[in-house]
């Protein structure tokens, strides 16, 4: 099994901030030309509900292919090295002995990204691999996190400011994971663009945006967003999982896309952006693939670059399969990465 060269490759990552070479346990794709040529984006494909395995290879392509940027999909994959959103992230009562944590093979690129796109839920990592996530998310780089992301890790991360515990969804992104405000699998998502920002870079160009997944909740009810948090996108839930379908008259609109600023211990402000939206089905929908990608180039300071002629076309095929748990139903296998190109 591959289980031995994983752990080998995870402890010389620790060793060294060199470049990584090719490997069958992530997926590059070289920049062509365009404003990104010579900014590395990596994307991290590891959630069990959403597709993030699909949907980040999509947006890989599409950054690479029209926007110039190098990028490397990195995936959670189990003890063979297959990419297995079936992972359980939770021990099973009485079995704990037997639960294997997650593995993100090829993490060391992070000391070389200049912007990270998270998509996980609940992972359950080395310590080694953990702290290659803090030493990004404190170095001052921008970052962006997509739907589970906001509740992407099991356990705290080994991050501590002035002997003060960090949390990851509450204090770097703005919110966490409280609740499905629509009715999960049964209400989607309209995007309503904030009047007043309407003309922020991030939200160049983007219209109609829709996505079949139902709206998050962040805070409590009553509440609002942290301060320093700018809400670009507020969610309205619909009656149904059609675009045309009508707002649910019973769920006001909550914030689905917002940016802040994060401060790291040495003092330096990383820029983040958090979509709420983002199942692979979503993805389907140019508004919001527009959004991520405006997002991208706003995180790492180019927004003079954001063109709203720009492309965001799917590059090949994109067939996103259904969300959810039910695996065998869905067609959801283990699958060399290699199958996700």
């Amino acid at each position: 099994m591959l289980r031995p060269l994983l752990a080998l490759l995870c402890c010389l990552s620790g060793l060294a901030q060199t470049t990584p070479s090719a490997s069958p346990l992530w997926l590059d794709y070289p920049g062509g030309e365009g404003p990104g040529k010579g900014k590395r984006i990596v994307l991290i494909a590891a959630d069990q509900e959403y597709r993030s395995e699909q949907s980040m290879p999509m947006l890989a392509k599409i950054l690479s292919t029209h926007h110039g940027f190098d990028c490397t999909v990195l995936f959670a994959v189990d003890e063979n090295g297959l990419v297995d959103p079936r992972m359980p992230v939770y021990p099973e009562k009485g079995k704990e002995k037997e639960f294997k944590s997650h593995h993100i093979p090829g993490l060391e690129h992070l000391a070389n990204a200049d912007q990270v796109i998270f998509f996980c839920r609940l992972l359950t990592l080395p310590l080694a691999e953990r702290e290659q996530i803090v030493r990004y998310i404190d170095s001052g780089k921008p970052f962006i996190a997509l739907r589970t992301a906001n509740h992407g890790f099991h356990a705290p991360l080994p991050y501590k400011i002035d002997g003060k515990q960090v949390n990851w969804g509450e204090d770097v992104l703005g919110g966490t994971f409280r609740g499905h405000h629509g009715r999960y699998h049964a209400d989607s998502t309209r995007g309503l663009i904030v009047e007043a920002l309407k003309d922020h870079p991030i939200l160049t160009g983007v219209t109609d945006i829709w996505g079949n997944s139902d709206v998050y909740r962040t805070y409590k009810e009553g509440g609002s967003l942290p301060a320093g948090c700018t809400a670009l996108v507020w969610g309205q839930p619909l009656l149904g999982r059609k675009p045309d379908d009508a707002p649910n008259p019973k769920l006001e609109p909550l914030p689905v896309a917002w940016f802040k600023t994060w401060r790291t211990s040495t003092g330096k402000d990383a820029r983040v952006f958090q979509s709420t939206m983002g199942s692979g089905d979503d993805f389907r929908n140019p508004g919001l693939r527009r959004l991520v990608i405006n997002a991208a180039y706003w995180g790492m300071g180019l927004e003079t670059a954001i063109s709203p002629k720009s492309s965001v076309d799917l590059v090949g095929t994109y067939e996103p399969l259904a969300t959810g748990f039910d695996y065998a139903k869905i067609g959801v296998k283990p699958k060399p990465v290699a199958d996700y190109r």
